[in-house]
């Protein structure tokens, strides 16, 4: 079972994500509001792959990516990302995600961007 991290400033955001992930046989080892709290959780639950949010206060997703990488370079982060963010997603994958997926999220795309990401 494949264990999550879920980093979004948006509470119902998460809770969608939560809910989506939950059914569908994943564990959720924690939450962040922020890209600080995010970086601090990760290194405290070593989860398997995070959903990141690019968007947020205190530290946005991409540094958030930047410094989780640094810190593991084998960590796996599929970004969240609202319409007309392309540039921003382009940062994030080149600062280390794997992949995204764009609000508001479908299941199915959801599921396949997290399973690609494990491997």
């Amino acid at each position: 079972m494949a264990r999550v991290l879920i980093v979004d400033d948006a509470a119902f955001m998460r809770m969608m994500i939560k809910d989506i992930l939950g059914k569908n046989g994943f564990e959720i080892v924690g939450e962040a509001p922020n890209g600080l709290k995010a970086v601090e959780l990760y290194k405290k639950e070593r989860p398997d792959v995070v959903t990141m949010d690019i968007t947020m206060p205190e530290m946005d997703g991409i540094e958030a990516v930047k410094e989780i990488k640094a810190f593991d370079p084998n960590a796996k982060i599929v970004m969240c990302s609202a319409m007309g963010q392309q540039t921003m997603v382009m940062d994030a994958i080149r600062a280390g995600a794997k992949d995204f997926i764009v609000k508001p999220f479908q299941a199915d795309r959801v599921l396949e961007a997290l399973n690609k990401a494990i491997g």
